[in-house]
């Protein structure tokens, strides 16, 4: 029951945060019941190493001639490195609202509850366990988004994203009847190295790396606190089926090229990363970029290889954002955060260049200078003024701010020498070397103004328009529409008890079919 108890913490305090907002509004003490719960689910969560790994599932689902598997995670080491940086982001988050002077509990407890989902995404033990996750997550970021955006536009690309996400989600399901072998139980130990692909693929769609597309044309409301958890968690959700993809399954002539196409994308992303005014702002093309590495680092040195990657993202990623009161003295905290972006020996991205498929090291050179990239835009956004002062904060205030900020930055440091299996690695280390000049020679370009003022495109409304993707999926959303109002129609009119009788007894007939295989 360890592997579920940081679960439970954060579902608990969220739901009493929740109780209190609704029956007691001018309860004073919010910030300090997110605070207990968050520390005690981050807590809870490194006392997974006591019993690694270890299994634990629900009871039988009823009736068990329809449901054949329960919900099952595991904890391992891919999983509990995952859940640690999920669980450290969480508490950052609490530490440094005090900084953004955020007094209302409800983005408190949305952050505490999708950081519970995503340790059951990061912890599923098996696909179908993953699937569920996936639909609450895709759901819940889908109500926050249509509820935080106006106007047709910005829903439709909100509709337009989740239709993506789901997508995404097929592929994976066409993993399990793809990679499933019957009579054996569904677990990513026993799935058949075919469906390797379709599990990529799946990530893929999902975090927006190919075919390149962007999620939202506009940012959330909720910039640095909500709106970093709801972003990093997902993307975090969808790259751990990366860790889980069968060993040697992407060995394939297409490979080289699928690494080309990804360098691409990280390219595009580390560009767009530099030029954004500011680092909310290119918080999008961060996520897509890291993820493209951790794509491509999967493809080139195994399935392994995207976890330090996915691990940078989340833990160098949330350093970033929440570093919004600026004071000189703390100005190193933040540049911690480039620890997993140069993948130095025994950093988390240590492991991510190591050659495992056999292909050429020609391939790293533009994803060396993706790297580079993001650390030059990385360096550039931690060195801007910020939206306040922490030097005009009360005392406790500096005290936990930078506590927050600590937290992601040791983490990220203990998780390359103590993390998952493959850890601890010196790696390729001479590949930092070419990273370190093209991250030096950039910077050295931005100071003198080359490309410093963020251009028209650095605009999230103005940024690769995906006309193409989104024509299609505008024309099935109206397909949609009008499968709906037919099938309101009919069931409306006078034969509409007939047809509902009718619905009603092909679904039964394919469930008890399905029970008597």
């Amino acid at each position: 029951m360890l592997i579920l108890l940081p679960v439970f913490l954060l579902s608990l305090t969220a739901l009493v945060l929740l109780i209190f907002h609704l029956v007691r509004p001018a309860f004073k003490y919010p910030w300090i019941m997110a605070l207990g719960g968050a520390l005690a689910a981050f807590v809870s969560t490194i006392l997974w190493q006591v019993d690694l790994p270890v299994t634990i599932s629900l009871p039988a689902w009823q009736p068990g001639i329809i449901f054949h598997y329960s919900p099952t995670w595991l904890a391992d080491g891919t999983s509990w490195a995952y859940s640690l940086a999920l669980t450290a982001l969480s508490l950052a988050i609490i530490l440094t609202s005090v900084a953004r002077r955020e007094e209302a509990s409800m983005p408190w407890a949305g952050t505490l509850l999708l950081t519970a989902l995503g340790i059951l995404s990061v912890a599923a033990g098996d696909p179908l366990t993953l699937l569920l996750a996936w639909t609450a997550i895709d759901l819940s970021e889908l109500f926050t988004m249509l509820r935080s955006t106006e106007g047709e536009e910005q829903n439709r690309s909100v509709i337009v994203a989740f239709a993506v996400r789901l997508v995404g989600t097929g592929f994976l399901i066409g993993a399990i009847a793809i990679g499933s072998t019957p009579g054996t139980p569904l677990t990513y130990a026993n799935i058949n190295v075919s469906a390797g692909v379709f599990m990529l693929v799946s990530a893929a769609l999902r975090l927006g790396v190919f075919p390149l597309h962007l999620p939202y044309r506009k940012e959330n409301v909720l910039r640095r606190g909500f709106g970093t958890s709801l972003r990093l968690i997902s993307a975090a959700a969808s790259l751990i089926v990366l860790a889980r993809i069968p060993s040697g399954a992407l060995t394939s002539l297409w490979t080289p090229y699928l690494i080309l196409l990804t360098s691409l994308t990280a390219l595009f992303a580390a560009w767009m990363w530099v030029r954004s005014s500011d680092e909310i702002l290119g918080r999008p093309f961060w996520i897509l970029g890291l993820a493209s590495l951790a794509i491509a680092s999967t493809l080139f040195s195994g399935p392994t290889g995207s976890i330090g990657w996915g691990i940078t993202l989340v833990l160098s990623g949330g350093l970033i954002f929440l570093f919004s009161a600026r004071q000189r003295t703390i100005i190193w905290v933040s540049l911690l955060g480039l620890w997993g972006l140069f993948s130095l020996p025994f950093s988390p991205s240590a492991t991510a260049w190591i050659p495992d498929q056999g292909i050429s090291l020609f391939f790293l050179l533009p994803l060396f200078l993706a790297q580079g990239l993001f650390i030059t835009g990385f360096i550039r956004h931690a060195l801007h003024p910020g939206e306040t002062s922490l030097e005009s904060q009360d005392l406790w205030v500096r005290i936990f701010y930078p506590a927050g900020l600590l937290i992601l930055a040791a983490l990220s440091l203990t998780l390359g020498l103590w993390g998952w299996e493959g850890s601890r690695q010196v790696g390729l280390w001479w590949g930092m070397l070419p990273v370190s000049m093209l991250a030096s020679g950039a910077f050295i370009l931005m100071q003198k103004g080359v490309g410093r003022k963020p251009s028209r495109v650095a605009r999230w409304s103005d940024v690769v328009q995906s006309a193409v993707l989104d024509q299609t999926f505008n024309s099935v959303v109206r397909f949609l529409e009008r499968l709906a109002s037919l099938i309101t129609s009919t069931l409306e009119g006078e034969g509409g008890i007939f047809w509902s009788i009718l619905l009603l007894v092909l679904i039964l007939s394919l469930l008890s079919a399905g029970g008597g295989q």
